[in-house]
């Protein structure tokens, strides 16, 4: 077991004062038996009115409404977990999906339906020819051996950019530009798994990263793939590899633009600047 401190603190300036509309926050990890939840604080400026819900997928979910007009809003989350997923290899895959291809039961299919739907058209073809580049349909594989290849290949073949500005790239887009930020690869590797018949959902997190543990860092993001018999099991294309104990998992979707740590609004004619921090540390 290992155990981690994150903090995650948020600052948005405003040129004027604004009155804050309702603020949705997913800054709590997902807890479950991988990973436990030691102590978790959340520490809001204005004061705010904060209501906790699970959403569909499982997310940990704050709403926060404000009352008081600012000119600054800061949001600040402090959490240690005890990370038990120290051997992520260590799953047994049922017998009729150890070899790819094949079929999810009727129950999976008609459960991950939402984890199944299709690119469009033209990026359908555009993954499917890509894809001939990382395996070839007469060749004999085993199903984690192939997701694992494509992990690979994003990350020999592409370049990693840190991306400022929001939303995700296309998977078009980050192959005809050959970089993106991990929510792009992440997505990538989504719509490709996907191309191939399997389930995929959108990860949001943190990354314990030692060689970077001093310095100011930010949320990071890959996918799972649901493996009959192991569950979901998450591939990080930006490293290349398996995800593991250093990977600390917040929120999951289908959409990969939908689980941004913070969204919300303000009303007023003033301009904003956000400025964020996150440090993960073990401890």
């Amino acid at each position: 077991m290992k155990r981690y401190r994150i903090i995650h603190r948020t600052y948005y300036n405003y040129t004027d004062t604004v009155t804050l509309g309702a603020h949705q926050l997913l800054l709590r990890p997902r807890d479950d038996h991988e990973l436990r939840i030691e102590s978790f604080s959340l520490r809001i400026t204005p004061d705010a009115k904060i209501y906790w819900h699970r959403d569909v997928e499982g997310n940990s979910v704050a709403i926060a409404n404000f009352c008081d007009p600012t000119q600054q809003l800061t949001i600040e989350s402090e959490v240690i977990i005890q990370q038990y997923n120290e051997s992520p290899l260590d799953f047994i895959v049922a017998d009729y999906a150890i070899n790819y291809p094949f079929l999810y039961t009727d129950d999976d299919q008609f459960l991950l339906s939402p984890y199944r739907v299709l690119p469009d058209e033209k990026t359908r073809i555009l993954l499917n020819n890509w894809l001939f580049n990382v395996w070839n349909a007469n060749e004999p594989v085993q199903t984690y051996t192939l997701l694992q290849r494509l992990t690979e290949t994003i990350h020999n073949t592409l370049v990693y950019k840190v991306r400022e500005e929001p939303g995700v790239q296309s998977a078009e887009e980050t192959l005809s530009l050959g970089s993106g930020s991990c929510r792009d690869f992440a997505l990538l590797f989504m719509e490709a798994v996907k191309c191939l018949g399997l389930a995929a959902r959108f990860v949001s997190g943190y990354l314990y990263a030692p060689l970077m543990s001093s310095q100011v860092g930010s949320t990071h993001a890959w996918a799972e793939v649901y493996l009959p018999g192991g569950g979901w099991k998450g591939f990080d294309p930006t490293i290349g590899d398996i995800v593991g104990t250093d990977h600390i998992p917040v929120a999951v979707s289908r959409l990969a633009e939908a689980v941004p740590p913070i969204s919300g609004s303000y009303a007023g004619a003033a301009e904003s600047k956000m400025d964020v921090g996150v440090w993960v540390s073990e401890c």
